[in-house]
């Protein structure tokens, strides 16, 4: 998740669901997970008050953490809670809850953490191993209903996927509290970025007794959400404000200097660059026809990020009944029809740049220093040519003239310019093709997209650790994040060996993921369309503040206001 992941008030969230991690989220036009953001370190020094007046461009669905799967609700429950580690600057994991590195075992199975003694819950109550392990049993408990855990643990964490799917207790998880402070976690398999994992919010603690007493409610409410992190929701104002505040309990507080982080609910873009002139918001997300009007403004900022965006062509609604995209011609077509240079550079223009493939560029290389992207190359390009061909074969095959198919997406400014451009590319170039938009808040269309209740959507994945594997592991048949009801044993083999026997070999195991991508995108399973950048106007007083490489988009816990900037 990332969301995916990382989210607001640039087009390109509005737009997409991330999970997320990825990273997937909800974004619009400005920083990812629902705020802001310029990942650079600060030049001055914190004066005058530590407040930022944040957009956000939805609702957050949830704090709780072992079901948030979108980028605002992994920003947010980043902020307020914290695993063993947690990103610094670089985007390397520092400890968290965890005092200092784990002892590895030889064969890289075992992971002992120490907690750090000074932890402790914003109720005062102290963070233990037993949170740890309440939290990763509830979250692959498939009576929590979590989209993360099995995800992010199966094949991860020792019988993690036994467990989701109901063959065995809880109490079997790798997972166990040695004393109050020592916390063992024990691997179906070597994973080379499993620390990096612990830093995602499905990795969180919980303290069992407050959750079990807020029952259904927990993560809903700022009274039913408990923070161990650098701060606590205060304020939830449904669909239009939410409120955080520095928690004075956290093991590091005394780092921390924002003392508040003010959220106002922005859908429309106008509004937003309204609120920021008028001084109301530090922050405003950009679409394409204010990227003009501002660009050689003093506080324009452009944000390149690891986020790719792509149509996800559903082959089985509600992953029942056949829908057109079941065609492979049918998916190749639409894949290969939408001039993705356009689109970029007139209706998102904020930097973003086109994709062939499914992998972001300047993200992984391989045992050779080569960018994945720069590897593998273009793999699914706009080809109308290719596109109509396919389309003729796709009518011939379904034995019709006309197709009519329904495009999913949010209900913001620029995600209804987003699918109006679709649409008139797919029906101008696809002849005899009918799309009918249907764009809702975002929640709902989270709730669409798990319930595979769409035909055609714009969706968006941020990587929720670094390395190939949180992209590429996707599309596996029937993975958690699939939600298109793809399937294809060569590709499955190729992931499985990925992270089976090759797992000790970089070379091999680099070979598998290209080759599944390439094999992703000749089954034209999504088609990619664009590597997300975002722009905005930001105030020089927002300082410190990290842009990751994977999970949240942001961190704020080093982030600080000064105001002497803002004034010159």
């Amino acid at each position: 998740m990332r969301k995916t992941n990382w989210l607001l008030l640039a087009l390109v969230l509005v737009l997409s669901s991330f999970l997320a991690a990825c990273s997937g989220g909800s974004s619009s036009s400005g920083g990812s997970g629902g705020d802001s953001g310029s990942g650079d370190s600060a030049s001055g020094s914190a004066n005058g008050d530590q407040i930022f007046n944040m957009p956000i461009t939805d609702e957050i669905p949830s704090m709780d953490p072992s079901k948030v799967e979108d980028a605002l609700g992994i920003q947010w429950v980043s902020e307020v809670m914290e695993g063993l580690y947690r990103l610094d600057e670089n985007g390397k994991p520092v400890p968290g809850m965890a005092d200092g590195e784990p002892e590895i075992s030889e064969d890289g199975l075992t992971y002992t953490f120490k907690i750090k003694d000074n932890a402790e819950w914003s109720n005062g109550e102290p963070v233990t191993a037993q949170d740890f392990v309440y939290a990763w049993q509830r979250a692959v408990d498939p009576a929590t209903a979590s989209e993360y855990g099995p995800y992010m643990m199966g094949g991860v964490v020792k019988n993690a996927t036994q467990i989701s799917s109901g063959e065995m207790d809880l109490e079997e998880l790798g997972v166990q509290a040695e004393d109050d402070k020592t916390l063992v976690v024990e691997l179906e398999k070597e994973v080379p970025y499993f620390q990096s994992m612990t830093t995602f919010a499905t990795f969180f603690p919980l303290n069992q007794k407050f959750v079990e007493e807020q029952g259904d409610q927990f993560g809903l409410e700022p009274e039913n959400i408990l923070s161990n992190g650098p701060f606590e929701m205060t304020e939830w104002n449904h669909s239009q404000s939410m409120k955080f505040v520095k928690n004075e309990t956290y093991w590091d507080a005394e780092t921390v200097q924002l003392e508040e982080l003010n959220l106002t609910v922005v859908k429309d873009t106008s509004t937003g660059v309204n609120l920021y002139e008028t001084g109301e918001l530090d922050r405003a997300g950009l679409s394409a026809d204010f990227v003009d009007q501002y660009i050689n403004d003093a506080n324009f900022i452009t944000e390149p990020e690891p986020t790719v965006f792509y149509l996800k062509m559903n082959q089985k609604r509600g992953g029942e009944d056949d829908t057109p995209f079941a065609n492979e011609n049918v998916r190749k077509a639409v894949a290969q029809a939408i001039n993705k240079e356009d689109y970029v550079n007139v209706i998102l223009n904020n930097g973003s740049t086109v994709i062939d493939g499914l992998m972001p560029a300047d993200f992984v290389s391989g045992p050779d220093n080569k960018d994945f992207r720069e590897t593998n190359g273009s793999l699914l390009p706009y080809d109308l040519e290719a596109a109509q061909a396919a389309w003729e074969k796709a009518k011939e095959e379904l034995g019709t003239d006309e197709i009519t198919i329904e495009m999913l997406g949010d209900d913001g400014d620029t995600a209804a310019q987003t699918s109006a451009y679709f649409k008139d590319q797919l029906e101008k170039n696809l002849p005899g093709l009918t799309v009918e938009n249907k764009q809702v808040p975002f929640k709902q269309r989270l709730e669409l997209d798990n319930a595979q209740d769409y035909d055609l959507q714009v969706a968006g994945w941020g990587p929720d650790y670094v390395d190939a594997n949180t992209f590429m592991n996707l599309w596996v048949t029937d993975g958690a994040n699939n939600g298109m009801s793809y399937s294809s044993e060569e590709y499955d083999a190729l992931i499985e060996s990925a992270n089976g026997e090759h797992a000790g070999d970089p070379e091999a195991r680099w070979n598998d993921f290209l080759e599944a991508e390439k094999l992703l995108m000749e089954d034209a399973a999504i088609a990619p369309l664009y590597q997300r950048s975002r722009s905005a106007l930001q105030s020089p007083k927002v300082q410190n503040v990290f842009k990751n490489a994977s999970g949240p988009d942001y961190e704020y816990k080093w982030a600080y206001a000064d105001n002497a900037a803002a004034e010159q």
